[in-house]
Order: C-alpha cells, then structure tokens, then sequence
C-alpha cells in the first residue's frame, strides 16, 4: 500500500516550513508568504546514491575537480572569479527580456567549442526558436546540444545519455518534477527541481547554469532559500530597451563577491567593456554644477563614476529625497550631516541624486563626491575641473578611508585626473602624496575642510 503524501507549508521569502498555515512566517516575520504544497511520504522519496559516502582527510582530496573553464571573454572569467568550476551550480537573474537567454545560448557555443559537450535545456521555446538565435549571434557548435522539455526526469535522462560537461536549465520558473504534487513554477516545484540540479551537479560532475526570472522587488522568484542552495549567484541589470548590462555578482563560493561586468547588447550578443570607466566618463560634459567625481570599488576593480546632485526650493511641507543608483538612506545621513556642521537649510529643498550610466553603488567611497555635488547645486556653483572626491564620511563630519586608495587614485591618474581630495588619516595616502608626480593628492580630515578645497 503506497503511503500517501503529507502537506506541509513552505515560506516563499526564506523557505521556513510548517505543518499548518500561520499568516505570519515565524522564521523571516513576512505576512501572508506560507504556500501549500504536497510532498512524498517518506520512503517513497529519493534513492540513496550508489556511490560509496567515506571520511578522507583533508590533505589527502583531490583538487583535480576544482579546474575552471574560461569563458568568452577575460571579463567574464574575472566576475566568475577565474572562469567556472566543474560542478558548481550557478543561478542567472533577471527581468524578462533583459538577454539571459542570449547570454547563455553565448557561453553554451563558446564552451562546447572549446571545452566539450553542452545540453542546453529549454521550457520557454521550441528548438526551432533557440536555433534561429544561435543562428543571429553565430553561436553553433557541434557539441551544442538543445533538448526542448521542462520535466525534470526527461533533462536528467538526457544528462545521463549525453554526459555532457554543462548543463544549462532555461528557466528554473518553467521546469517541474512529477513527485511533487504542485504546479510548475510554484514555490515547491521550484525549490525541488533545484535541489535535485543540485545533485546531479554533484553526483555527475558537471557544471549547471539556471535561468531565473525576477519578482518586482527585484528578487529571483521563488523561495530565497534558492540562492543559498546554489554556489554562484548573478543578477542582470539595467533597461529592457537601452543597449548596456550590468551582470553582478553577489554569491561566489569560489571567488570574490560584487564583481561586476558591463555588457553592450549587439545584434551578435552581448559584448563586455573592457574599459568601463571610459563608458562612465563619455558623455560628462563640461564642468557643471551639481557633478562630482569619484572612484567606486566593485569587487577588486575601481571605476569613475559621475555623480549628480540637484537642490531645488520644496513646493511641500515635505522636501523630497530621491536616490538613483546609491542607498536612500545613505544620502539622508550626509544630508544631516551637511545641515548640521555647515548650517546648510536642506530641510526647505528637494535633493535628488543620480549615479550617471546607470551603475549602482554601495562603497561608501562615494559619500564626498555625493556632499560635494549636493552643495555644488545648493550654492550654483561648479567643483573645480578634473577633481575626484574620495572618502567616507562619519557622523561627525570627519572624512574616513575607504580602502585600495592608490587603486581609486591610480585609475583616475589613468584618465588624465591630476587633482585628488583624499581623507588625511589614511597611511597609504600620505605614502603616495609624497612620491606622487604629475598629481596634486589633498588630504583633509572633515567635510568642510575638504569644501574649501573644491570650488
């Protein structure tokens, strides 16, 4: 007699389970995010590996699995942190029609035509369809091979027949396995399909790349437990109809995190910058007021970034704050900050702040170019030209480092930027101020000191 099925429910924001529904998750405190779904009892479920499960020490394993395929392009292995690990199961995110699909029919040519065989497994279109994509980005190969399925049994059969090196699932949303009572793209078949991806990648030694659609607030779909399941995590940013990428890395369990890679959309695929300050940089004007520069780390690399700061008189009782591309509460802390210590009447005006090209920031680096171009606006008036701002800045209105200060100022000596306002407690700075040639490097403890140097 077959043992019937248990229900159990399943947060889709952290993937907490419970035996009945509560309204609140009590492991993440979202409301309303428990999903029902049918699961097979026990003994009915997965079979034991055949492969024999034995302690070794730790000197003794072997590191030969652990080789990395390179990728198309050096840009590309960079943000995977060297190319991609045997094994390793890596998640793709973005926005319908943002180019995941392209992108990936891309690596699969490319590793098939140097690497080895490549399954390339849709549930969104016909072979026919990925065929004519291939064709438009001169993307075949001989050991590219496509299989038209969302079942989970019919991929893993292939895997098994094929052996190929990669494996590439397109999406995660569209593939379902018929043990798990749920309709495909729920948050159960979802979680399922990828644990058992997961293992294959594993047990058969073979890379699998996913495809995963984003929520509105910007997630992957499906539960978040998703993202801690898999080794390697990327999201693709930017415009459905503007040109530019931006592939970002936020998971890498065998490389630095927050790497990030600039795409141009082509008729032949997506094409890295190799450049990307120049990107930044090509449609900054002249000097205008409310513009600052300075130099972002993201992962191991710096870029100049234009930032951009407009000050104008409230028509509310409330003055508006609007962050584009830097953290909304970030700016609000250097608001006060400036109200505070230069007496500046923020509280009566609208600031809206913008990063120029699209990129969004987190390295505190930039909070001196943000205070500088808000004040440039306030007053009207224009930074001195060819002036990067470089610092974070404290509740007290002290400027802090924010690290790889030689790298920041050496990419902006890079592109003809001689002129650096830098925090003055920074050893590294002082080391470079004195063998420094061609470049004035201005250290400063405060914000304000470091206003007197900049109009």
């Amino acid at each position: 007699m077959a043992k019937k099925a248990k229900t159990v429910y399943v947060c889709d924001q952290c993937g907490h389970e419970s035996i009945k529904w509560m309204g609140c998750c009590p492991a993440c405190g979202e409301w309303n995010t428990l999903r029902e779904f049918k699961v097979a009892a026990e003994g009915s479920g997965r079979p034991r590996s055949a492969a024999s499960s034995e302690a070794a020490p730790v000197g003794e394993v072997s590191l030969a699995e652990n080789e990395r395929f390179s990728l198309f392009d050096p840009e590309l292995d960079l943000i995977f942190g060297g190319g991609i690990v045997i094994g390793s199961v890596i998640l793709l995110g973005g926005e319908p029609g943002i180019g995941k699909s392209t992108f990936l029919t891309q690596i699969a040519a490319s590793f098939a035509a140097r690497h080895g065989r490549v399954l390339y497994a849709t549930g969104e279109e016909s072979l026919k369809q990925v065929r004519l994509r291939a064709i438009r980005l001169e993307a075949e190969a001989d050991e590219f091979f496509l299989l038209a399925e969302n079942s989970f049994a019919a991929v893993a059969e292939n895997v098994r027949r094929l052996e190929p090196k990669l494996l590439i699932v397109d999406s995660i949303q569209t593939l379902y396995d018929e043990s798990v009572d749920s309709a495909g793209g729920s948050v159960a078949q979802i979680r399922e399909c990828t644990a058992k991806l997961l293992r294959l990648a594993k047990s058969e030694q073979i890379t699998v790349m996913i495809a995963g659609h984003v929520t509105k607030e910007g997630v992957i779909a499906g539960p978040r437990l998703l993202e801690h399941m898999v080794d390697v995590v990327m999201y693709f940013e930017g415009r459905r109809f503007m040109e530019n990428r931006v592939l970002r890395c936020v998971k890498n369990r065998f490389g630095s995190t927050n790497e990030v890679v600039l795409l141009e959309m082509t008729e032949k695929g997506l094409k890295p910058f190799h450049n990307p300050t120049a990107l930044f940089l090509a449609e900054r004007g002249e000097t205008a007021p409310g513009s600052a520069l300075s130099a972002v780390m993201e992962g191991t690399r710096p870029f100049l970034v234009e930032i951009q700061a407009l000050v104008a008189k409230t028509s509310f009782g409330n003055p508006r704050r609007l962050a584009s591309g830097i953290e909304y509460n970030r700016l609000l802390l250097i608001l006060a900050v400036l109200e505070k210590l230069l007496k500046l009447p923020f509280g009566a005006e609208d600031v809206y702040v913008n990063i120029a090209g699209g990129l969004r920031i987190d390295d505190p680096c930039s909070d001196l170019a943000v205070a500088a171009a808000a004040v440039s606006s306030f007053r009207n008036l224009p930074l001195r030209e060819n002036t990067v701002l470089l610092g974070e800045i404290g509740l007290g209105g002290e400027v802090r480092s924010a690290g790889e200060t030689e790298k920041r100022i050496r990419e902006g000596m890079k592109f003809g930027f001689r002129r650096f306002i830098v925090p003055s407690h920074d050893a590294a700075v002082r080391d470079l101020a004195a063998n420094a040639e061609n470049a004035e490097i201005i250290a400063v403890p405060t914000v304000s000191e470091a206003l007197k140097h900049i109009f």
